[in-house]
């Protein structure tokens, strides 16, 4: 019993992998098109003051305006693994206007890590595959529930790094 558990389980695994893989790329070449249409540089425009509020010290035209921007559209659109290059450019860019000792990150390092990881999102997209791919009658019946979730965890995030960020910052 334990042999054929393992074997099931494997099997189901790899079954959900080529699953995700196949939603994955779907979503990354849709990310990759609104990019060279030009959607992702009109929707970073409208993000601007939001990014502003976020990180008021980054200075305008900034490099990490615009994967910060895309970082952000692709986890709202709940496109984590999409967002992951954008995350990592942006923090690189975010890593060259620190002014802090190497190896300390920058209040706008933080704020970027904590708006990243509680991902406000509209549509979990990862979560309706994974609730498709084991037979849920209606997957999207989660997105209302993800959508105030990821919302309050966001605001919640939010609030807490601009206290820190408060009482670190000169």
């Amino acid at each position: 019993e334990v042999t054929n558990a393992a074997l099931d389980s494997s099997k189901e695994a790899v079954t959900l992998c080529i699953t995700m893989m196949g939603v994955m790329s779907f979503w990354v070449g849709l990310m990759e098109i609104a990019t060279k249409a030009g959607i992702i540089q009109a929707a970073s425009k409208m993000l601007r003051p939001v990014i502003r509020f976020f990180f008021p010290n980054i200075p305008r035209g900034h490099k990490a305006y615009q994967h910060i921007a895309t970082n952000f559209i692709a986890n709202i659109l709940g496109l984590g693994w999409a967002a992951t290059p954008a995350g990592l450019l942006a923090m690189k860019e975010l890593q060259k206007l620190n002014r802090e000792e190497k190896g300390t990150a920058s209040a706008a390092m933080c704020m970027f890590l904590t708006v990243n990881m509680t991902s406000l999102q509209l549509v979990t997209v990862n979560i309706l595959a994974w609730r498709a791919e084991y037979g849920s009658r209606n997957p999207a019946e989660i997105v209302g529930v993800g959508i105030v979730a990821t919302l309050i965890t966001t605001v919640f995030g939010t609030v807490l790094a601009k206290i820190v960020e408060g009482r670190v910052v000169k």
